[in-house]
């Protein structure tokens, strides 16, 4: 038996049943290993897990075995194409083949047994369902029998994550496993990517089976629509011809489609600036003129003022969350609203939208790049002149930047603006939640797309080492680092075990305050500085608890501190310099310093805070 297509959630509505569709494998984003022509094979159902994952084109699962996927573990021993590498927790599996797949654009994989290994890794899988990630979860489940009876280690796990997968199976029939498993990684992949749980029956791993890979997919109700409608391109272009405020607002479904290269062509066609929210750090280069930074509550404030005073918004890929738009019945008050998404649930969600867009944003933008031409030829340039200097003078005025502190700790803007630096651009960051994730979203200057790894839907702590692990296993010559908090660190760094184990040598820089960050300086500004269960004492006590250091040295990996700004520098460039091993520096930071500028979580994007005490003014218009 295998249960699905489940009824979708609604933000998917493409699992709706409509006319049934046959897909070829080869037409997937599916490898093209999957592609050849495989005959009948007999074998376990084990075997024919491990067989299909070879045929689907994985490369590497991050699992740890347990009773009901035992009997996968022992053919997946003998496989020449996969490599294993065993994890600590599940939470850290599901996290690093989730990094793995953000820094390729690959699939990625995880694994884990029945109960406790499978509901670890329903983090992991809602982190990858809200940013969109490509990911496929394979758990064990108890024998088919039991399944219902509340036997040892069982839990419905395909009910648990049914609102948080784009798609799940339960199977308990070894003949279809060949045929789930492609479905699963063309699901995945395709149209808006994200997370596919299959879940199997330890009874249909252990049966024999005949195993024959599939060269055609049929999928009921699931046609992403790629192509976008010509006559929404038209209108498109025509608004971005004849605005006079125009702002392009772009999110993570330009990473996620590969769309960087066709977003600079269309920006520059139309001279107009761009903005790049928090998952869409590096789809267009900073360095680019163009380029007003991240909107939204820790945004900057030309990125921020520009959208509140546009006239037009061209939204790609980008959803229109609460931490952009803020108290969304004043978000851009007076602009049109042109949305292009993959996903139609997404268009018109949060925000009306005048001209929506369905199609991928590859071919959404090639498609506009013509037409907006013909606008050009037929209407000539706008005259964004007045607009640019609006913009240029908000930029002049107000620049990212932070006070140094007072109580002798490192700035951490500091730190991680010099990590950057000294990195470079071709590196790979990956950051945990809270303040720092705010301040390497800041302070890092990204160049290029699958550069900036972070949760920026769900917000998950502990995301920063195992997805850094992750993502250096998909892209082992580059430069991978995991920007931390002291806080996030705590709840995932036994990775660093897996990391020492299997060569995977990530660099992990420890921005510690002492403190949750962010939590502290909520409490700072709204709770009257009453520091209710925020002090973590991991550096700034007589007693450090832990010492980072010695928990390096523990689990085999290099261990540094940096207290000085002096010794910022020297203290990085060591760590760039040990390559044999994994890196942890403990920064030890000032636990008063917070992210500016800053909208109030619920109140209009107008009442942003450059600094504390300090609004920028909206008053000019052009």
């Amino acid at each position: 038996m295998v249960q699905g297509p489940h009824p979708a959630p609604p933000r998917t509505p493409a699992h709706a049943p409509t006319a049934s569709v046959t897909t070829s494998v080869s037409s997937s984003r599916v490898p093209a290993a999957a592609t050849t022509a495989i005959g009948p094979e007999q074998v376990t159902g084990a075997k024919s897990i491990v067989r299909s994952l070879e045929e689907a084109g994985a490369e590497v699962v991050f699992g740890i075995p347990g009773g009901a996927i035992l009997p996968t573990y022992d053919p997946l021993m003998d496989s020449t194409r996969l490599r294993h590498i065993l994890v600590r927790h599940e939470q850290g599996g599901g996290h690093a083949a989730a990094g793995y797949a953000a820094a390729t654009g690959r699939v990625g994989v995880c694994m884990a047994t029945s109960g406790p290994g499978a509901t670890n890794l329903v983090t992991p899988i809602a982190d990858a369902h809200m940013d969109s990630v490509p990911l496929v979860a394979i758990t064990g489940q108890v024998g088919a029998s039991l399944i219902g009876t509340d036997a040892f280690q069982e839990a419905d796990i395909v009910g648990i994550t049914l609102p948080v997968t784009k798609h799940n199976y339960l199977v308990t029939n070894p003949d279809d496993i060949p045929r789930v498993i492609a479905e699963a990684f063309h699901i995945a992949s395709t149209g808006r990517p994200g997370p596919v749980l299959v879940d199997i029956a330890k009874s249909a791993m252990q049966a024999n089976t005949t195993f024959s890979w599939p060269q055609d997919l049929n999928l009921p109700g699931y046609h992403p629509v790629t192509k976008p409608h010509a006559k929404q391109i038209r209108e498109a272009a025509r608004l971005i011809a004849t605005s006079r405020k125009p702002v392009f607002y772009v999110g993570g479904g330009v990473i996620r489609a590969g769309a960087s290269a066709q977003l600079k062509a269309l920006a520059e066609a139309a001279g107009a600036p761009v903005v790049t929210t928090l998952m869409a750090r590096g789809a267009l280069p900073d360095s680019h003129p163009q380029n007003l930074g991240m909107p939204g509550m820790h945004g900057t404030v030309p990125a921020v003022a520009a959208l509140q005073k546009a006239d037009l918004i061209v939204a790609l890929g980008a959803r229109f969350d609460d931490r952009v738009t803020g108290l969304l019945s004043s978000f851009a008050p007076n602009a049109t609203i042109v949305h292009a998404d993959i996903d139609p649930a997404e268009i018109g969600k949060n925000r009306t939208v005048d001209v929506p867009i369905v199609g991928d944003l590859k071919e959404v933008m090639a498609d506009l790049l013509p037409e907006l031409a013909r606008e050009h030829v037929q209407h000539g340039k706008p005259d964004l002149e007045g607009w640019w200097r609006q913009l240029d003078e908000w930029r002049e005025t107000f620049p990212l930047g932070y006070d140094e502190p007072q109580d002798g700790h490192l700035s951490p803007q500091y730190v991680i603006s010099r990590i950057g630096e000294l990195s470079g651009p071709e590196s790979i960051f990956a950051a945990g939640v809270g303040q720092h994730q705010m301040w390497a979203a800041q302070f890092i200057k990204y160049q290029r797309p699958n550069s900036w790894l972070n949760s920026g839907g769900l917000g998950t702590m502990g995301y920063a080492v195992p997805a850094a692990m992750g993502a250096k296993v998909g892209d082992p010559s580059r430069t991978v680092w995991a920007i931390d908090g002291d806080g996030c660190f705590q709840m995932t760094n036994q990775e660093l075990a897996t990391c020492t184990i299997n060569d995977i040598p990530i660099k992990v820089a420890i921005i510690n305050n002492s403190s949750l960050g962010m939590v502290r300086q909520w409490q700072t500004l709204f709770y009257e500085s009453r520091y209710s269960n925020t002090d973590l004492n991991t550096g700034h006590g007589t007693v450090r608890v832990p010492d980072f250091v010695k928990m390096a040295d523990a689990y085999g990996c290099a261990g540094l501190r940096c207290e000085t700004a002096a010794d910022v520098d020297s203290t990085i460039k060591r760590a760039l310099e040990i390559n044999d091993q994994p890196v942890v520096i403990d920064f030890t930071v000032s636990r008063d310093a917070m992210v500016w500028p800053m909208v109030a979580a619920g109140v209009s994007n107008d009442q942003i805070q450059y600094a504390r005490g300090i609004s920028p003014a909206w008053d000019r218009e052009d």
